[in-house]
């Protein structure tokens, strides 16, 4: 199970999407931190042990970059409308992190993955 931050760039229905498949997860809106600064999610992302989901790409892997040590990143890519193909491109990185988990016994711990267009095609590397 993952504990998950979504970021408010991304359409509320996802936070639903990730309690369904049996995830812990928050939305930046409900918690109060809508409009904040991409460093100050970062912040609470390190002390909470968040893996982040956004689609704000560039950003925050510059940030993940400086961080020595995270649960994970989640990007959808790119930014897409209606909310349905986000939350399809959510659903198929939840299978694939399951899939990690139970084959390797690994985490997302330092690592991101992107959810591209393709459908079922990911990138996971170490930002």
């Amino acid at each position: 199970m993952a504990k998950l931050l979504i970021d408010e760039c991304l359409h509320a229905s996802l936070l639903e999407l990730a309690h369904a498949a049996g995830h812990a997860a928050d939305y930046v809106n409900y918690l109060g931190l809508g409009s904040s600064k991409d460093w100050e999610l970062m912040t609470l992302i390190l002390e909470q042990d968040y893996t982040f989901v956004t689609n704000n790409r560039s950003d925050f892997q510059t940030l993940y970059r400086g961080a020595p040590l995270h649960t994970g990143l989640v990007v959808i890519v790119p930014n897409v409308s209606p909310p349905e193909f986000s939350r399809h491109r959510l659903e198929n990185c939840l299978v694939h992190i399951e899939r990690i988990r139970k084959k390797s016994h690994r985490s997302l711990t330092n690592m991101e993955m992107q959810a591209k267009e393709s459908g079922r095609l990911y990138a996971l590397r170490a930002p």
